[in-house]
Protein backbone atom coordinates (compact mmCIF):
# COMPACT_ATOMS: atom_id res chain seq x y z
CA UNK A 1 0.00 0.00 0.00
CA UNK A 2 1.50 3.32 -0.93
CA UNK A 3 2.02 6.33 1.31
CA UNK A 4 -1.03 8.32 0.16
CA UNK A 5 -3.37 5.36 0.62
CA UNK A 6 -1.94 4.79 4.10
CA UNK A 7 -2.51 8.44 4.94
CA UNK A 8 -6.09 8.23 3.67
CA UNK A 9 -6.72 5.14 5.78
CA UNK A 10 -5.26 6.85 8.87
CA UNK A 11 -7.42 9.93 8.34
CA UNK A 12 -10.56 7.87 7.91
CA UNK A 13 -9.69 5.77 10.96
CA UNK A 14 -9.09 8.92 13.05
CA UNK A 15 -12.61 10.05 12.16
CA UNK A 16 -14.43 6.72 12.47
CA UNK A 17 -14.63 6.27 8.70
CA UNK A 18 -16.35 9.63 8.11
CA UNK A 19 -15.15 11.47 5.02
CA UNK A 20 -16.25 14.98 5.97
CA UNK A 21 -13.86 15.60 8.90
CA UNK A 22 -11.01 13.98 6.97
CA UNK A 23 -11.64 16.31 4.03
CA UNK A 24 -11.73 19.29 6.40
CA UNK A 25 -8.12 18.50 7.33
CA UNK A 26 -7.14 18.28 3.67
CA UNK A 27 -9.01 21.53 2.93
CA UNK A 28 -7.02 23.29 5.66
CA UNK A 29 -3.82 21.94 4.13
CA UNK A 30 -4.86 23.37 0.76
CA UNK A 31 -5.38 26.68 2.57
CA UNK A 32 -1.81 26.60 3.86
CA UNK A 33 -0.45 25.96 0.37
CA UNK A 34 -2.66 28.72 -1.05
CA UNK A 35 -1.49 31.21 1.58
CA UNK A 36 2.16 30.46 0.93
CA UNK A 37 1.70 30.74 -2.82
CA UNK A 38 0.09 34.13 -2.28
CA UNK A 39 3.14 35.18 -0.26
CA UNK A 40 5.43 34.13 -3.12
CA UNK A 41 3.24 36.00 -5.57
CA UNK A 42 3.47 39.11 -3.39
CA UNK A 43 7.27 38.88 -3.26
CA UNK A 44 7.44 38.46 -7.02
CA UNK A 45 5.10 41.40 -7.57
CA UNK A 46 7.21 43.59 -5.30
CA UNK A 47 10.37 42.74 -7.21
CA UNK A 48 8.70 43.50 -10.53
CA UNK A 49 7.28 46.78 -9.19
CA UNK A 50 10.59 47.91 -7.72
CA UNK A 51 12.28 47.13 -11.03
CA UNK A 52 10.00 49.64 -12.71
CA UNK A 53 11.54 52.35 -10.56
CA UNK A 54 15.15 51.22 -10.13
CA UNK A 55 15.62 49.01 -13.19
CA UNK A 56 16.76 51.68 -15.63
CA UNK A 57 19.46 52.91 -13.23
CA UNK A 58 20.65 49.37 -12.51
CA UNK A 59 20.81 48.55 -16.23
CA UNK A 60 22.90 51.67 -16.91
CA UNK A 61 25.43 50.79 -14.22
CA UNK A 62 27.14 47.79 -15.86
CA UNK A 63 26.72 44.80 -18.15
CA UNK A 64 26.85 42.40 -15.20
CA UNK A 65 24.09 44.27 -13.38
CA UNK A 66 22.02 44.43 -16.57
CA UNK A 67 22.30 40.68 -17.20
CA UNK A 68 21.69 39.74 -13.57
CA UNK A 69 18.57 41.89 -13.57
CA UNK A 70 17.34 40.45 -16.88
CA UNK A 71 17.97 36.83 -15.88
CA UNK A 72 16.43 37.42 -12.45
CA UNK A 73 13.28 38.96 -13.88
CA UNK A 74 12.83 36.18 -16.44
CA UNK A 75 13.15 33.54 -13.72
CA UNK A 76 10.79 35.44 -11.40
CA UNK A 77 8.30 35.71 -14.26
CA UNK A 78 8.59 31.94 -14.83
CA UNK A 79 7.83 31.47 -11.13
CA UNK A 80 4.80 33.75 -11.36
CA UNK A 81 3.46 31.85 -14.36
CA UNK A 82 3.97 28.59 -12.48
CA UNK A 83 2.11 29.99 -9.47
CA UNK A 84 -0.78 31.20 -11.62
CA UNK A 85 -1.05 27.73 -13.12
CA UNK A 86 -0.98 26.12 -9.67
CA UNK A 87 -3.67 28.46 -8.36
CA UNK A 88 -6.24 26.85 -10.63
CA UNK A 89 -9.17 25.64 -8.56
CA UNK A 90 -10.30 22.07 -8.27
CA UNK A 91 -12.97 21.64 -5.61
CA UNK A 92 -12.82 18.68 -3.26
CA UNK A 93 -16.41 17.92 -4.21
CA UNK A 94 -15.31 17.29 -7.80
CA UNK A 95 -13.39 14.13 -6.93
CA UNK A 96 -15.48 11.05 -7.83
CA UNK A 97 -15.58 7.64 -6.19
CA UNK A 98 -16.05 6.05 -2.81
CA UNK A 99 -15.14 7.96 0.34
CA UNK A 100 -11.68 6.40 0.38
CA UNK A 101 -11.14 7.05 -3.35
CA UNK A 102 -12.17 10.68 -2.91
CA UNK A 103 -9.78 11.11 -0.01
CA UNK A 104 -6.91 9.44 -1.89
CA UNK A 105 -7.54 11.67 -4.93
CA UNK A 106 -7.63 14.78 -2.73
CA UNK A 107 -4.37 13.80 -1.04
CA UNK A 108 -2.71 13.15 -4.40
CA UNK A 109 -3.89 16.58 -5.57
CA UNK A 110 -2.50 18.15 -2.38
CA UNK A 111 0.84 16.43 -2.95
CA UNK A 112 0.94 17.72 -6.52
CA UNK A 113 0.35 21.25 -5.28
CA UNK A 114 2.99 20.81 -2.57
CA UNK A 115 5.59 19.74 -5.15
CA UNK A 116 4.60 22.66 -7.37
CA UNK A 117 5.06 25.02 -4.42
CA UNK A 118 8.60 23.70 -3.93
CA UNK A 119 9.39 24.41 -7.61
CA UNK A 120 7.87 27.88 -7.34
CA UNK A 121 9.88 28.63 -4.23
CA UNK A 122 13.06 27.55 -6.03
CA UNK A 123 12.29 29.64 -9.12
CA UNK A 124 11.52 32.75 -7.10
CA UNK A 125 14.53 32.22 -4.82
CA UNK A 126 16.91 31.93 -7.77
CA UNK A 127 15.25 34.81 -9.62
CA UNK A 128 15.34 37.09 -6.58
CA UNK A 129 18.96 36.03 -6.01
CA UNK A 130 19.89 37.31 -9.48
CA UNK A 131 17.87 40.44 -8.82
CA UNK A 132 19.73 41.08 -5.56
CA UNK A 133 23.03 40.41 -7.33
CA UNK A 134 22.15 43.13 -9.85
CA UNK A 135 21.47 45.56 -7.00
CA UNK A 136 24.74 44.63 -5.30
CA UNK A 137 26.68 45.22 -8.52
CA UNK A 138 24.85 48.52 -9.00
CA UNK A 139 25.64 49.71 -5.46
CA UNK A 140 29.24 48.55 -5.69
CA UNK A 141 29.88 50.39 -8.97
Amino acid sequence: MDEVESEADRLLKMHDGRLSPALEIVARQFGVIQGREQLLLTLATLSLTITGFSGPKIVESSQVAKWCLAVGLVIVLAGVLHILNTLQIRWLTQFPGTDREILVAALLHRNTKTKAFARERLLLGVGLGFYVASVVVFVAS
